[in-house]
């Protein structure tokens, strides 16, 4: 007979399985989902795993299709109440939600940091940075949904901006409130209501997320969770229940979830996999780009889709960059995510150690300088990797060629602007890209260079809630925030009138 433990891991091992196949951030070859056809079908709950105590701490059941088809039928009625509102009610509400949120910033950063693994400091900033998002769009969306006049030969000719309808989401884990909120608040506000499929590693989370929406004054089953699989929310997507789809994820969920909602010709954003590359030139302040370099590649122990996480350095540059960059990761306490002074936490699921030290060990096969950074990680329980900087790895590689989803930071040295484009560019993914330089006139002509989304010179990629966010290649089709990001999932109607 199994005993509990056998049990319990065989659960976690089915919880891991299944989030590999859907929202898992990027970087982690995904399942197929047919081969997690039987966990599916069996398991009948999802766990809330603490990845650094490795607890579980609660289990959550999954709904079931009349449960979903229900909710669906709620929230198609609450969008019919819901966008005839006026839009300074909409904005109204929005603003109360930054305010709540700051009020109980710490309930819900505690719950965040317990149930993935990030820094509470991290956490407590990723809630301040939703309250911002709720700031600016309660600020500036009746300008933004304003309808235009265009002058023709016409009586009036206008545009006008109105709500698609039932939106679902699809959402990662590694900053579970930022990336729900920063689709969640733009389509609420221009009057779409919200269905929520969160990751299954942060259900709790998930749910929090809707208890905050409601503790704000929102109606009922405008932002609702739905505790679902792969499977059901792949077969919601088909169905006439929704009718657009918003996904941050893997590129092999951004594949799957784009095929079907491409069937059923629903509008669609993917915000998908990066492997930003962080330049340095020959006449960049060295020492303040080594320090930020650090900084960008551990953030959220490097489990971030806009992480730095290829840093190519000019020749003239490179001996100084390598003393800085490894004493700014010799200077991060690894350890306790609860630690208010913990800089770098256990990764999120067990499984994204292993996908780390399959990368690792290929560099190290391709003859790759391997510095590992100690930090006492190894003596911690929890999923802990500790920082490694990896010199010198071949351009084929798995760190150069593949997302690196951890706190894993390959350096090559090169010797010219061309070369340093040729490798940035060599990469099916383009999020986003830093530059650093003391000319900026240099920086900006290299910028327009290079295959991305956005580009930070001398400062590591952010996203801001007034710039627009998204990236070419592979990673991702549309845009996020500003007035981009809103006018995604509306529909822009042109109305004409004759004499």
């Amino acid at each position: 007979m199994a005993t509990k433990r056998t049990v319990k891991s065989r659960k976690a091992k089915a919880g891991n399985a299944e989030a590999k196949a859907t929202s898992s951030p990027k970087g982690v070859n995904s399942m197929k989902v047919s081969s997690l056809k039987s966990f599916i079908e069996k398991r009948k709950s999802i766990q809330s795993i603490n990845p650094y105590t490795e607890e579980v701490m609660k289990e959550i059941p999954l709904m079931t299709r009349d449960d979903i088809a229900a909710q669906a039928e709620r929230s198609r009625e609450a969008f019919k109440s819901w966008s005839s509102r006026p839009l300074s009610e909409r904005t109204g509400l929005v603003k109360k939600l930054g305010d709540h949120l700051r009020a109980d910033k710490r309930k819900y950063a505690e719950l965040i940091t317990k149930e993935m693994g990030k820094p509470i400091k991290e956490s407590l900033a990723e809630i301040e940075k939703c309250a911002w998002l709720c700031d600016y769009y309660a600020e500036n969306a009746g300008n933004f949904l304003k309808p235009e006049e265009i002058r023709t030969e016409n009586k009036k000719s206008m545009v006008l901006f109105q709500p698609l309808g039932v939106a679902l989401a699809i959402m990662p884990w590694n900053f579970p409130y930022w990336q729900a909120f920063r689709f969640g608040i733009p389509a609420v506000t221009a009057g779409n209501v919200i269905l929520l499929k969160h990751a299954s590693n942060v259900p709790q989370t998930a749910l929090s997320i809707e208890d905050a929406f409601r503790a704000a004054g929102f109606p009922e089953d405008v932002f609702k969770t739905l505790i679902i699989d792969v499977k059901e929310a792949l077969n919601l997507i088909d169905t006439d229940q929704v009718d657009a789809v918003s996904l941050t994820g893997s590129n092999a969920a951004g594949e799957q979830v784009g095929a079907h909602a491409g069937a059923k010709i629903k509008k669609l954003v993917l915000e998908l996999g990066g492997s930003d590359p962080f330049i340095v030139l020959d006449d960049a302040d060295v020492e303040k780009a080594g320090r930020t370099a650090a900084n960008a590649r551990m953030i959220n122990a490097g489990q971030s889709c806009i992480a730095a996480k290829r840093f190519i350095v000019m020749d003239k540059a490179a001996e100084e960059f390598r003393t800085h960059f490894i004493a700014r990761l010799k200077e991060l306490k690894v350890g306790d995510p609860m630690d208010e002074s913990t800089d770098v936490g256990p990764l999120a699921r067990r499984d994204l150690l292993e996908a780390l030290n399959r990368q690792l060990q290929d560099a190290k096969k391709s003859g790759a300088e391997i510095v590992q950074i100690g930090n006492g990680a190894g003596s911690k329980k929890g999923f802990f990797f500790s920082p490694v900087a990896v010199f010198n790895p071949r351009l084929d590689s798995k760190v150069m060629k593949e997302e690196v989803f951890g706190p894993i930071a390959p350096v090559v040295v090169v010797k010219s602007e061309d070369e340093a484009v040729r490798i940035a560019n060599d990469t099916e993914f383009g999020l986003g890209a830093s530059i650093w330089s003391r000319n900026i006139d240099r920086a900006e002509k290299l910028a327009a260079r290079v295959e991305s989304g956005f580009v930070a010179i001398n400062d590591s990629v952010k996203s801001d809630p007034r710039l627009p966010f998204g990236g070419v290649k592979k990673s991702g089709i549309g845009r996020e925030l500003s007035e981009y990001g809103l006018k995604e999932f509306v529909n822009i109607k042109t109305v004409v009138v004759k004499e």
